[in-house]
């Protein structure tokens, strides 16, 4: 069969895994870069477009030495060599340039085509099934790609609406999907609403592929406004808002005891327990490994009064419920639309599997993610900007946020009593703290001074 021939059937067996395997572990959204492969191979794939330039979608598994595997979600494109395609160019053959598709509005165009007509399309590897949602798009004139690649690739729509294609799957539906079906079938307004969506089924695995939503057009990212405001003292007066925008959300995906993936429960004593075990766990690696630098003075030698700290807390934290959260909440996931805060990405956070990514924890989990992040930007602009937040800044913000999100909470999700609350929110920030330590150690030793001195805050009884 020829190259033709064989992609409109969904064979791949033109695609050379050494040159694909070359290709895809360079890419940002590889996740085991680390790790020895030992082989790359498409295990499955649906060809979406029969015109040139022809399009599969193609996943393909890395598989490594230890018997682990990943899965990737690659389309794949071809164009006549002696077009002179360059763009994603991941190999040759017979005369065909092999590309990633994502490179080619053509693709982007054909997946929104395929939503508008809820389209099934069936190969020997499964079914790509694609489906439209209120207010789908009819056509895309012009197709962007959104900034650098992370761990998934978006295209921007005619600055109208925007398509995250997920790069590394797992089994079972995205918790991103999942949470923006529950809260647009809700009417949360604050999140940009779910026009269309991508699935995969076959004797491999159910795994979602895309996600199409509006675009907020103008929207000011709350990292960037944060550290442009907070030398002038400005951001602050934000902060009430976004927490009652925050709890508005909580209260929200904690309504319906009639949905098993969302009703609320009561956390378990073991609930506690593992998180408190996890958390103590993680303490003593670090400290077990800490080198005595200038940066971690605050802390060096101090790991087993930190892990007292974490049992002394956990013996008084109690109550609440544990709900579907954000999973990983932080400024970055924050858009300012005019006045009004619109909340995005729903996937969690990325390294964690996609089970522990849709279990229900503590709303104040989601709480504890964003003070953080107000710790980070009062002193990321002098590491970045070489500016300083005003002093206070930091707490103010916190102030206002926690003033908002106390203000619009269902305060049934949360322990009873402000002590016991606060308390269960000090155990989640020294978690957060604590990972946030381990991440900059090992990739960003000049940030180290920022989690250092959030655990340092927190052995002195303060937040």
């Amino acid at each position: 069969m020829t190259v033709r021939e064989d992609a409109l059937a969904g064979e791949l067996g033109f695609l050379d895994e050494v040159e694909l395997g070359a290709w895809l572990t360079k890419r940002r959204w590889f996740a085991s870069k680390a790790r020895e492969v030992a082989s790359f191979g498409a295990i499955a794939a649906v060809p979406v477009r029969d015109d040139d330039p022809m399009i599969v979608i193609a996943l393909v598994e890395a598989r490594f030495h230890t018997g682990t595997h990943e899965l990737y979600q690659v389309p794949i494109g071809l164009r006549p060599a002696s077009e002179g395609w360059t763009e994603g160019t991941i190999c040759e053959s017979d005369g065909w340039t092999i590309y990633d598709a994502l490179k080619d509005p053509a693709h982007g165009r054909a997946v929104l085509e395929m939503m508008r007509a809820d389209r099934e399309i069936e190969s020997a590897g499964g079914v790509a099934r694609f489906v439209a949602a209120d207010g789908i798009p009819a056509a895309a004139r012009d197709v962007r790609a959104m900034g650098a690649e992370q761990s998934n690739t978006s295209l921007v729509f005619d600055e109208a609406s925007v398509l995250k294609v997920y790069r590394r799957l797992e089994p079972g539906i995205n918790p991103e999907l999942e949470l923006l079906r529950f809260l647009s079938a809700h009417e949360f307004g604050s999140v940009p609403a779910l026009l269309g969506w991508s699935e995969f089924g076959g004797r491999l695995m159910e795994a979602t592929l895309a996600v199409l939503q509006t675009f907020v057009a103008g929207g000011r990212d709350g990292w960037e406004l944060a550290l442009d405001e907070a030398p002038q003292g400005g951001f602050v007066d934000r902060c009430r808002s976004l927490g009652a925008v925050t709890g508005e959300m909580h209260s929200v995906l904690g309504s319906d005891a009639s949905d098993p993936a969302f009703a609320p429960e009561e956390p378990s004593v073991e609930t506690l327990a593992l998180l408190t075990a996890t958390v103590d766990d993680e303490i003593e690696k670090i400290f077990r490994d800490l080198r005595d630098t200038p940066a971690v003075t605050p802390i060096a030698g101090r790991g087993e009064e930190v892990r007292e700290k974490l049992r002394e807390l956990t013996h008084v934290a109690a109550g609440g419920k544990v709900i579907r959260t954000h999973g990983d909440y932080h400024l970055g996931q924050t858009l300012l639309a005019g006045d009004e805060w619109v909340i995005l990405d729903f996937e969690g956070e990325p390294a964690r599997t996609l089970p522990e990514r849709r279990r229900k924890r503590s709303p104040l989990r989601d709480v504890a993610g964003m003070l953080r992040s107000f710790a980070y930007a009062s002193s990321a602009g002098r590491l970045l900007r070489g500016t300083t937040a005003t002093e206070g800044w930091e707490a103010q913000a916190r102030q206002e946020f926690l003033a908002g999100y106390f203000d619009r909470v269902d305060p049934s999700l949360l322990p009873p009593g402000d002590a016991a609350t606060q308390t269960l929110l000090s155990i989640f920030e020294l978690e957060k703290a604590v990972y946030e330590l381990r991440y900059e150690l090992n990739n960003r030793p000049d940030w180290v001074e920022i989690p250092v001195e959030g655990i340092a805050r927190l052995l002195e009884g303060g937040v």
